[in-house]
Formats: C-alpha cells, sequence, structure tokens
C-alpha cells in the first residue's frame, strides 16, 4: 500500500492547535508521508520526532510549494490551519492553495474538527478508496 502524502501548514496564531492536532493523531501521522511549511515542519518534527520534508516558509513560497505538489498529483490531503482572525500578506496565495485543492479535488480541512473527520475516516487510508480525479 502506498502511503498517503499529506500537507500540514498553518499559521502562527494557529500553530500550537496544529501541533495538538498531529499529537492527538501520531499514529495516523506515522503511517503517511508528511510535507509541511517551514516553520510549521520544524515545530511539528521538532516536538514529535515525526519526519517531516520541509519546504519553504509560507509568505517565502511555500504555500505555492505545497500547491505544486496539487497540481502534479503528489498530495493526498492539506490540513491548514488558517487564522480568519489575522489576515496574512500572502492571502493570495492561500486563496491559490485553497483554490487547487477544490480543482484536483482534494480533501482540505482548515479547522480541528474537519481535520477529525477527515483522519478518522475509514475511507482516508482504505485502499479500496479511490478519489474522483478531473481530467482537464
Amino acid at each position: 500500500m502506498n502511503k498517503k502524502t499529506i500537507a500540514l501548514v498553518a499559521h502562527d496564531h494557529k500553530k500550537p492547535e496544529l501541533l495538538a492536532w498531529v499529537k492527538k493523531h501520531i499514529e495516523a501521522m506515522k503511517q503517511c508521508n508528511l510535507v509541511a511549511t517551514g516553520t510549521t515542519g520544524g515545530l511539528i518534527a521538532d516536538n514529535t520526532g515525526l519526519e517531516v520534508e520541509r519546504y519553504k516558509s509560507g509568505p517565502l513560497g511555500g504555500d505555492q510549494q505545497i500547491g505544486a505538489l496539487i497540481a502534479e498529483g503528489k498530495l493526498d490531503a492539506l490540513f491548514f490551519f488558517w487564522d480568519p482572525l489575522n489576515p496574512a500578506p500572502h492571502d493570495p496565495d492561500v486563496k491559490a492553495l485553497l483554490r487547487l485543492c477544490s480543482v484536483w479535488n482534494i480533501p482540505v480541512a482548515c479547522t480541528s474538527a474537519t481535520a477529525d473527520l477527515v483522519i478518522t475516516s475509514p475511507l482516508f487510508f482504505s485502499p479500496d478508496h479511490i478519489p474522483f480525479k478531473p481530467d482537464y
């Protein structure tokens, strides 16, 4: 069975929440290839011992690097805990990333409640479940 590749991204005020969520689901995380934007990836790796492939910080291009994985068909899910109360200078990149998830039918969770539902779904790790991929 191929491992799922999931991206972990969080705005500054949401990093503690994402870290707590990863720790809560550590066994599921061990079954995945993890990629993350720079600071978030370092925080997760340093505090969990998980191996995380780190890209640039979101505002420095990391969001776009994650977007490229989506466009290339190399990402299975995005867990992006974004902060709706603090606008970021890279909001266009964030919107583009979320748009790509919709274009390519990639599960995306922006809250811990949704992330819980996605990661615990029997379909998420099922080898029999093949999500629809649009053919443009």
